[in-house]
């Protein structure tokens, strides 16, 4: 044999068995974010829904974590989902109205609403740009509302991929050609919206979206970690579910509705979604490297869904407008974690834990790491001492809605209604559809919580409202 063969080959098995070590390293975990439109708290079998059917979101609450005081960091839509992609409050952001907004009535109000911004600042980090420096493809498909062109869609915000995000809250419609018209809030104008440029008749637009999702995640490169944000714009009015789900619903008894039909329908449709992506994630061999985060952007919509025993609906900051579903499913969250997690968790967790459950180097941020709790008995060694945080200085038509503040820490929740002075102090462990308010005999702690709360707005720089001093106009 050749000398010069033997002399180089043990530096050809080191090199071999390099590339074999390289080649077999653990690749980075993909990450699927679910956000549901108005998806409320209790709208899951999981969540105790007997009315809802949701067996693939169950299943995936079954093989990982479900927390059940899970919180939006706004009533609203826009807010909720700019902490959610930065975590941050949005009182932090200067962003605490939906967009564009525009429920401010000079003639009504007694207040002038807070400043706010209409776009998601481009200088904040989003979690697809702190991803896409780790090396991953970012994905963008659905609702995204929080701004538009020219220089404020996902795109803008380090998504590779956008499809159907616009600056659009709704769609005009859930079937082909998903349009409509859509009046601009204090004007008589209308502004024509269309979510999707093709399909063809009879198409769903959730199933649309899915279908772009499915391709994606079956063709793309294997080597090539993802983070998907998968935005439904389901369960958001119009409330327009496939004619062949409702018919389920329509034959129950009005009496044992949780809501209408359409509403359910759609909830459904949300579920069948999600059982078409983790198929897809099995065919491609990616469901064990995937963590999956499914969660809702407020509570549910007052004629859509009964909150009960949650107190009010989307648009209030009384639990049935904040509450929310969560559940952490796959990859990042071990064989030994809790099934269930009671502690309170906000909006603004789920960026840090991301890049946790991703070894993406952290970022400073308004939320907490949640990756500690899904270790056994976690929960029970960690005391819940963590203040939450609401700031709304701002009007809108949803019942039960007011402008305030909040603060929550342990079970006790304390309301600043910032129109009136006046405060709501509930204790959420022996009364979670706060019923009984307690701030009369609980005064140290409703001035000890009311500092907390005051000097963390100083230090967000929160917005304040002001008196409005806008002439009154009087009938001739």
């Amino acid at each position: 044999m050749n000398r010069n063969l033997l002399t180089g080959f043990p530096v050809f098995l080191g090199l071999f068995f390099l590339s074999g070590t390289l080649f077999s390293a653990p690749q980075k975990p993909n990450v699927i974010l679910f956000v549901v439109d108005d998806l409320g708290w209790r709208d899951l079998g999981c969540q105790g829904s007997e009315y809802y059917r949701t067996p693939n979101i169950d299943l995936l609450a079954a093989e990982g974590v479900r927390f059940t005081t899970a919180y939006a960091a706004c009533a609203v839509c826009s807010p909720t989902r700019a902490a959610i992609l930065t975590g941050q409050y949005p009182a932090r952001l200067l962003l605490t109205q939906w967009l564009p907004a525009g429920r401010w009535d000079r003639n009504k109000h007694t207040m002038q609403e807070g400043r706010f911004l209409r776009s998601l600042p481009l200088e904040t980090v989003t979690i697809a740009e702190a991803l896409r420096e780790s090396g991953y493809s970012t994905w963008h498909v659905g609702k995204w509302h929080l701004g538009g062109a020219p220089f404020s869609l996902p795109e803008h915000h380090g998504f590779d991929v956008n499809i159907a995000g616009s600056d659009h809250g709704a769609p005009g419609s859930y079937f082909f050609p998903f349009e409509g018209d859509w009046k601009i809030p204090t004007t008589e104008l209308l502004v024509h919206k269309q979510t999707l440029p093709d399909g063809k008749d009879g198409d769903y637009l959730t199933d649309r979206l899915t279908d772009e999702v499915v391709d994606r995640i079956e063709n793309r490169p294997p080597e090539e970690p993802f983070f998907l944000h998968f935005a439904y714009y389901n369960v958001h009015t119009p409330l327009e579910g496939k004619p062949e789900l409702m018919e389920r619903y329509e034959r129950i008894p009005k009496n044992e509705r949780q809501g209408p039909p359409a509403y359910a329908a759609m909830v459904e449709s949300v579920d069948e979604s999600v059982g078409r992506v983790l198929d897809a994630l099995e065919r491609s061999g990616a469901r064990e490297n995937t963590c999956i985060i499914f969660t809702s952007d407020n509570g549910g919509f007052a004629k859509a869904t009964d909150n009960a025993p949650l107190r009010a609906n989307k648009g209030s900051h009384y639990e049935g407008g904040i509450r929310v579903p969560l559940v952490i499913s796959g990859a990042g969250v071990g064989q030994d974690a809790p099934g269930q997690i009671d502690l309170p968790v906000i909006s603004c967790d789920l960026f840090p834990t991301i890049l946790a459950i991703t070894e993406t180097p952290p970022l400073e941020t308004d939320g907490s790491n949640l990756t500690h709790l899904f270790q056994k008995d976690a929960e029970d060694s960690r005391e819940d001492t963590r203040a939450l945080f609401w700031h709304y200085p701002h009007y809108n038509k949803h019942p039960h809605s007011a402008p305030v503040s909040i603060i929550r820490k342990g079970p006790w929740k304390l309301i600043e209604f910032l129109e009136t002075e006046k405060l709501e102090l509930y204790h959420l462990h022996n009364d979670p559809g706060e019923s009984a308010d307690l701030s009369d005999k609980e005064t140290t702690r409703v001035s000890e919580m009311l500092k907390e709360l005051h000097e963390w707005k100083r230090s967000v720089r929160a917005e304040p409202m002001s008196p409005n001093h806008t002439p009154k106009q009087t009938a001739p």
